[in-house]
């Protein structure tokens, strides 16, 4: 029986001095002039640019949800946040992947501010991301924190790398989607979901 292979070690993060002259030497690939007036200090403009793009890989989206309420009189019917705008980057191009989630979950016993659904999603947004896996992971999270009865996600982006590049289809949106428990397994949950989502549009 073969050995399982190890997993090689992660790459040691680059110095901020590395990568201000990786995007110069972008730049220069380009066919720029980094020593003109416009570009002399885009290095260092772009490395903090980049701090803040992918600052969800500083954040744990589980300590968000670890401070919840129990006090709620009863309260078990679905909550929905509608509309939470996000921005991302693709990891396969390094576009902007630019859109909205909806979040909704059936809670048991107790519930957690709303804000803390939004950062959730900000901090996977803010992370080289597929939309799919992306979707996947924040309805995971939730589901196995909180351990509600059930978690819905549905992601509306449009991405920049169809976008702006390749097939240059503009005006198009990608809608993705992940049910957990009773989410899945009843479709009136799933529906009152979508329903709620979709209200008033």
């Amino acid at each position: 029986m073969p050995k399982p292979t190890k997993k090689s070690p992660k790459p040691r993060k680059p110095s901020r001095q590395q990568a201000e002259e990786a995007i110069r030497t972008l730049l220069l690939w380009a066919g720029e002039d980094t020593r003109r007036e416009g570009l002399v200090d885009t290095p260092a403009r772009v490395a903090r640019a980049y701090e803040d793009w992918f600052s969800g890989y500083k954040e744990n989206p589980i300590e968000y949800l670890e401070r919840t309420f129990e006090e709620v009189e009863g309260y078990d019917e679905m909550i929905v946040l509608r509309d939470i705008a996000f921005e991302s980057h693709c990891e396969h191009h390094m576009a902007p992947i630019i859109g909205k989630a909806h979040v909704g979950y059936l809670p048991k016993n107790k519930v957690v501010g709303i804000s803390k659904l939004a950062r959730v999603v900000d901090a996977f947004a803010r992370r080289f991301q597929v939309q799919e896996k992306m979707t996947a992971q924040i309805a995971n999270c939730i589901q196995d924190v909180l351990q509600p009865k059930g978690v819905g996600v549905v992601i509306e982006a449009a991405h920049q790398c169809m976008t702006t590049r390749g097939v240059h289809k503009s005006d198009v949106t990608m809608v993705t989607s992940q049910m957990v428990g009773a989410f899945r397994k009843d479709a009136r949950t799933r529906v009152e979901f979508l329903r709620m989502i979709d209200a008033n549009r």
